[in-house]
């Protein structure tokens, strides 16, 4: 009798029955080929057991924030920190840090309920002047 035809037999706690078919099919090596076998878990799926990881895992792929809108913000602003540092041109990191800094002028006026912010706008002219160091070449004069 197949895993999927076999009926739970009375009197046999449904548990144990269940225990018994996934004993048989690793007998019969029906897990020895799925994708994944032996690999560690996904990153993204704590090490202690979480019921709400796939409410997590659905989340994190649309891009949806789990996090208070605080502190969302301030992740935010990090990356950023470190895309305008990262960006094609001085321009580019002009904007970038222009644009996040307008979100957080926006939540300091408006404060959401939560975490404090504990962020303040970046000076446009600091960011602008690392951007300069990191990309000037090398052995290149000042301009």
């Amino acid at each position: 009798m197949g895993l999927m035809t076999e009926r739970k037999p009375p009197g046999v706690p449904f548990e144990s029955w269940v225990e018994k078919q996934i004993r048989d099919a690793e007998n019969r090596g029906e897990f020895d080929h799925l994708s994944g076998a032996g690999k560690p878990l996904p990153r993204d799926m704590e090490a202690a057991y979480d019921e709400l990881w796939w409410v997590r895992r659905k989340l994190h792929r649309e891009g949806v924030s789990v996090l208070p809108p605080g502190l969302a913000l301030r992740k935010e602003a990090e990356d950023a920190l470190a895309a305008a540092l990262a960006a094609p041109s001085e321009r580019a990191a002009r904007r970038i840090i222009e644009d996040v800094n307008t979100k957080i002028r926006d939540m300091l006026l408006k404060p959401p309920p939560g975490p404090p912010l504990g962020q303040r706008p970046y000076d446009v002219e600091e960011i602008a002047h690392q951007w300069r160091e990191r990309h000037q070449p090398a052995g290149g004069s000042h301009a």
